[in-house]
């Protein structure tokens, strides 16, 4: 069993969050959905909470109701191979969302999302500072990251 699960508190979205996320990620699948009871805080049938895997992890969703929303404070990364996965998951994921800088996006429920190519852990580990400066210089004006221009950039000079 995993020890650490991620739990997503959603208005009344839980079942919709889980079937979108798993839409999108392969190796993912729907789990099992709890319904409330008469004795439930919410109406009866109802589903409460909904659990779901993304790339064989595991996550619950919660419909908890309206008084906590999802903030940049909390969000998820997705560590990308090639320029066609970053393509792939930055459209995906903002789909009825909205996208933002550094490869940040929010996606249609409002959780956030970073989706980061894997070489830019490496370039921003050079021990040269002027590549790294100028990598990350170039990172801060993108929206999407882009990996042929962040490269580019680091390698300048």
């Amino acid at each position: 069993m995993q020890r650490i699960t991620p739990f997503l508190w959603f208005n009344n979205e839980a079942q919709e969050a889980a079937q979108f996320y798993t839409s999108i990620f392969n190796n993912s699948k729907l789990g099992g959905v709890s319904r409330n009871t008469e004795s439930s805080p919410g109406p009866t049938g109802s589903v409460m909470v909904a659990s779901f895997q993304l790339d064989g992890q595991n996550f619950i969703a919660l419909n908890g109701g309206p008084q906590y929303k999802f903030t940049e404070a909390v969000s998820f990364v997705v560590h990308c191979d090639t320029q066609e996965e970053v393509d792939y998951y930055w459209e995906k994921l903002s789909e009825g969302g909205s996208k933002g800088r550094c490869g940040w996006l929010k996606d249609k429920f409002g959780l956030s999302w970073q989706v980061v190519p894997a070489t830019l852990g490496q370039l921003m580990q050079d021990k040269d500072t002027a590549k790294v400066k100028r990598m990350t210089e170039a990172m801060m004006q993108m929206d999407k990251l882009d990996i042929a221009a962040l490269r580019e950039a680091h390698a300048q000079g």
